[in-house]
């Protein structure tokens, strides 16, 4: 009971019991991580003396946080399936994916907008939930909120902004799914997700 009610504090908690079944079912390492700036959860395939491992990032909020463990689950039964024969988000995972949402739609634990934006994306899922802008902003909605925090489609054309690692560009013109923007420390060109998190430059 100890193991769902600390799920219960990152997910909805009609999701904590039946992650938890999961976690045990398939005897998985399942870690509460920091904040990592690439990714939002990770899986690790059974490896010498060690079993299944997943990690989800702490600071996301309780819906993310469902979505992105479904993501590492459909990973682990994958590999259970057919070990390292398929694509990392291939046919095999995504069907897995489809599958091991299901309960938690009977459930009916996702609010109408992200519902819908997670059966668009289950259609064809992609290898991240951070790349279907439309699910990725379903989802953001729910996030805690940060006045000071923006989102780059947000800013207007050529506005100055920084990152958190404070290197600071000019927004420019949207390439088809990404910005072109250009940072001002070092005048190379890098390309921007438009829900990038940024800060406005006064």
């Amino acid at each position: 009971m100890e193991k769902v009610n600390v799920l219960a504090q990152y997910m909805p908690a009609e999701a904590a019991l039946l992650i938890a079944k999961w976690i045990d079912y398939f005897q998985c390492e399942f870690k509460i991580a920091k904040t990592r700036s690439t990714k939002l959860g990770d899986y690790r395939h059974p490896y010498r003396d060690k079993g299944h491992r997943i990690s989800v990032n702490f600071n996301l909020n309780h819906y993310s946080f469902l979505v992105t463990t479904v993501h590492e689950f459909a990973h682990l039964l994958t590999w259970n399936d057919f070990k390292n024969k398929v694509k990392p988000h291939g046919s095999e995972w995504k069907n897995n994916f489809k599958r091991m949402m299901v309960p938690f739609f009977d459930m009916k634990i996702f609010p109408e907008d992200v519902h819908k934006a997670i059966n668009n994306y289950m259609s064809n899922p992609a290898a991240s939930s951070c790349s279907d802008l439309h699910l990725s902003r379903a989802l953001k909605k729910y996030d805690a909120i940060n006045t000071d925090v923006l989102h780059l489609e947000q800013l207007p054309l050529h506005a100055d902004f920084k990152i958190k690692d404070g290197r600071r560009f000019t927004k420019g013109e949207r390439i088809r799914k990404r910005y072109r923007c250009v940072c001002l420390d070092d005048k190379r060109i890098y390309l921007f997700n438009p829900l990038a998190e940024v800060f406005l430059i006064a």
